[in-house]
């Protein structure tokens, strides 16, 4: 499957070895690791994540994925999104790896496919967790944890917090509800420079992503087409300002469609 599948968003396969008990694959070097690493635990001498770089990352892993499911034939299901997945090449930029659990998609009249529950717990879909039945949409959830990560700081499951705030989505819902607590969301290492207006974008996009109901989430090409935005829009830490690119300020919108 990975010899097939050639995106700037995935880890490139150079090649394998099958030598007696030995099974290795050799994938191309991704200098900076994971996203995880410049997320959760950093080292005081690791570079701190701005919001412009963070949107850039977003914005080329839900790339990658909508690679897998609208232009692979058949349709990847990545099933394991999470961010110690996503790496950082120069330029910290995303590229997809670890398909060890990826999953050719449902075709023709199938809305899913079924499979034992594998993946990693507090990214895992509630349908899949619950019933096995793997969609994109499951794939979508995923990713909408992963893009709540990279604007809290958080991890998507934290024993050492209180019982409430252990678990990423279950600690934004409640927030999701209120413009007013979006601020309390934003990962205290921006240390406040970050665009309003992005910050809001950014929170309702991974609110989609997160649903319950997997029909009421945004397919990932509406996901990128907001994050796309997002990313070109240049944040000026030193005078707090936007500046606007081409794109029209509409654009995120249409990321508040599920289809």
């Amino acid at each position: 499957m990975l010899s097939l599948l050639h995106h700037p968003n995935l880890v490139n396969l150079i090649g394998y070895c099958a030598d007696g008990d030995q099974r290795l694959l050799v994938y191309e070097y991704m200098s900076l690791g994971s996203l995880e690493d410049h997320l959760h635990d950093l080292s005081p001498s690791k570079k701190r994540l701005d919001w412009n770089m963070r949107m850039k990352i977003a914005a080329g892993a839900a790339k990658g994925l909508e690679y897998l499911h609208d232009k692979a034939n058949p349709p990847v299901i990545y099933r394991d999104l999470k961010c110690s997945n996503i790496l950082l090449g120069e330029g910290y930029h995303p590229k997809l790896s670890d398909f060890g659990l990826a999953k050719l998609g449902p075709v023709g009249e199938n809305t899913h496919v079924s499979t034992r529950v594998m993946g990693t717990y507090g990214y895992c879909a509630p349908e899949y967790a619950m019933t096995g039945q793997l969609t994109l949409k499951s794939d979508v959830y995923s990713f909408g944890v992963v893009l709540l990560e990279i604007i809290t700081g958080r991890k998507a499951i934290d024993n050492s917090k209180s019982a409430a705030e252990q678990n990423l989505v279950a600690w934004a819902r409640p927030l999701f509800k209120d413009r007013r607590k979006f601020s309390q969301m934003a990962d205290p290492m921006l240390q406040g420079q970050y665009p309003s207006r992005g910050l809001y974008q950014a929170l309702a996009v991974a609110a989609m992503c997160v649903q319950e109901q997997a029909n009421m989430r945004p397919v990932i090409a509406d996901v990128v087409t907001a994050l796309s935005y997002l990313a070109s829009q240049r944040h000026d830490h030193n005078t707090q300002t936007v500046q606007n690119s081409r794109l029209s300020p509409g654009t995120p919108s249409r990321a508040r469609r599920g289809r």
